[in-house]
């Protein structure tokens, strides 16, 4: 398995964890902060990627989701609300976004439709062939070894069926380029520090956007990896883009 650069971008320089088991902290940490400051850093328009990102297997009509680094499970839930599956499993290693997750899920009376637990999306614990699709939402740019992850996803996934990623990237238009970098590097670890007690974790968010390889360079990476039909959507002038494969 081939390393990237963003596989190595870690919260806190100083800890002895590996990425994985820093990843889980950091999300713990922040996780009653988590919802508010995705709202508030993207002004609300982190919910119309997801629709858009989730949009993408309409015509797929998938019965079983498996939606990947779940988190408090934002995407698990609209994917229920907008594709109606019978199913949607979601997967996670942080237990406390899980727990808020899980209390999301009650309150929408959609617990017998969604199903969340403690699981490595490196070692995803189903079968070969388990899923008719596959989502994951500003996960990937957290796996400790990308190929590995994306390999195990598509191990999971059904003949015939299609992973949607949504990640973070940097904005090609020069003029907003320099706003964007200023934005990530600077002000959004600032907010991180007032409101979520944790700049760490949101200079780790600019670090590893920085550092995750994106467009045309991570469709290659999938395609390494056994994915076909290819393709990727800029979102917002580029702030993110919306990747997707078929098995």
């Amino acid at each position: 398995m081939a390393k990237f650069e963003h596989d190595n971008i870690v919260p806190y320089q100083e800890s002895t964890l590996n990425k994985k088991e820093q990843v889980a902290e950091m999300f713990d940490s922040i996780a009653g902060k988590y919802d508010f400051m995705n709202r508030f850093l993207s002004a609300g328009i982190d919910v119309k990627w997801r629709k858009k990102a989730i949009r993408q297997l309409s015509s797929l009509h998938p019965q079983t989701v498996l939606d990947v680094a779940t988190g408090t499970a934002d995407v698990a839930i609209l994917t229920q609300k907008i594709l109606h599956p019978s199913a949607v499993t979601g997967i996670d290693i942080s237990e406390g976004m899980l727990e808020l997750g899980r209390k999301k899920v009650e309150k929408l009376g959609l617990q017998d439709k969604i199903k969340l637990f403690k699981g490595d999306s490196e070692t995803i614990n189903y079968p070969d062939n388990s899923f008719d699709a596959i989502t994951v939402s500003f996960g990937v740019r957290n796996f400790e070894n990308l190929e590995k992850g994306l390999s195990e996803m598509r191990r999971v996934l059904k003949p015939g069926g299609k992973v949607v990623i949504l990640e973070f990237s940097k904005p090609a238009v020069k003029g907003f380029k320099g706003l964007y970098n200023l934005y990530m590097n600077m002000i959004a670890p600032g907010i991180g520090k007032v409101f979520a007690k944790n700049k760490d974790a949101y200079q780790y968010l600019n670090d590893s956007v920085q550092a995750f390889p994106e467009r045309e360079q991570f469709i290659s990476i999938m395609q390494a990896c056994g994915y076909t039909n290819t393709y990727f959507k800029p979102l917002t002038l580029g702030i993110c883009c919306i990747y997707c494969g078929s098995k």
